[in-house]
């Protein structure tokens, strides 16, 4: 890939259409400071004095901020989140982002997911505690699930490109159940040439008919075996017999194999000097390919602009970052000169 290709990726990007749909967090971040030393009068324990907070979208919400930060301009969020303060917060933040949140259902039956941070916080010091997570351990109400399904079935084919994020590890419990993975299956099959790409926790087996992104562990539990880190490309040729659609097998820092149904491909990870937040990159990554695809870029292209993108927002620590035009400009400036 070029310098051009890469250009015209960005402008095409202003002009897609992406539907992002699944399971919404909110990552909220609580800065402790550790100097400040209080005890309970009821308890007894230290009380922590949390001294500022924060908060983003999460799983499918950190890809909806991707999508935003690399110019895409009109996203669809599509799932159920509660009608609790971590929700209006969510949506707060996804409106800022320019996401379309009218197919984003608050339903008082529902918590919204949330990943409750911790993090002591000091001159020159910071530790992450123990994460808190708010989430639905009741199976999805099937009002929700016909929400989800009826609107994969109407804005679907309006799309370029369609993002799904099953993040939720409990079955059924999430907005990625048994009957949305049969609407996606039958979108893909009535619109073979629809991008639509998944990345799913524990269930990247059950995808069939479209594109799937697991990381080397998902597939190795999809296939039945440990690892498949010692042979990539079969195990993307494998994957590719269950879904019949390119497959994008992500290996950490040895980057990505892609099977597209004739060969598989490795595509190296760009090299990155410094400390790293890996948190988000497969967000990012997922963003990348399918914003590259929809460019008319190739299943290998959008894995390298994929690995593009990663290489910039792990650089950015203590956050899910983001990467702007300017600065996949810039990065890709950086790796063209590494190879001369």
């Amino acid at each position: 890939m070029d310098r051009a290709q890469v250009e015209q990726i960005l402008k095409k990007a202003e002009s897609l259409k992406i539907m992002v749909v699944g399971d919404y967090f909110l990552d909220h971040y609580l800065f402790i400071d550790p100097t400040k030393k209080e005890f309970s009068r009821e308890t007894a324990k230290q009380v922590y004095q949390v001294k500022r907070v924060r908060s983003s979208p999460g799983a499918a919400g950190s890809v909806v901020s991707k999508l935003s930060a690399l110019g895409v301009k009109h996203i669809l969020a599509v799932g159920t989140i509660g009608c609790d303060v971590y929700g209006h917060e969510l949506k707060k933040l996804l409106c800022e982002e320019g996401a379309d949140v009218s197919y984003l259902v608050q339903n008082p039956s529902r918590l919204t997911p949330t990943y409750m941070k911790p993090t002591l916080e000091s001159e020159g010091y910071s530790e992450e505690l123990n994460r808190l997570d708010v989430k639905n351990w009741e199976p999805t109400p099937k009002e929700l699930e016909e929400h989800v399904v009826s609107t994969i079935e109407k804005e679907g084919p309006t799309c370029h490109g369609v993002i799904v994020i099953d993040q939720v590890e409990e079955a059924e419990c999430g907005v990625i159940t048994s009957r949305v993975r049969a609407a996606l299956k039958e979108l893909g099959e009535k619109h073979p040439g629809l991008i639509i790409l998944v990345d799913s926790r524990n269930r990247i087996d059950q995808f069939s008919k479209v594109m799937i992104k697991p990381n080397e562990f998902e597939a190795g539990s999809a296939l039945g075996v440990q690892t498949v880190a010692q042979d990539p490309a079969r195990a993307g040729e494998a994957l590719y017999r269950q879904t019949s659609k390119p497959v994008f097998l992500t290996c950490g820092e040895a980057g990505q194999w892609v099977y597209d149904g004739t060969q598989a491909v490795h595509v190296p990870a760009l090299r990155v000097e410094g400390p790293i937040d890996i948190v988000g990159a497969g967000d990012s990554t997922s963003a990348g390919i399918v914003v590259a695809l929809a460019s008319g870029a190739t299943p290998q292209e959008a894995a390298f602009f994929g690995n593009l993108i990663a290489s910039i927002t792990i650089t950015k620590l203590g956050t899910t970052g983001t990467a702007t035009p300017q600065e996949v400009l810039q990065r890709f400036a950086e790796y063209s000169r590494g190879k001369d």
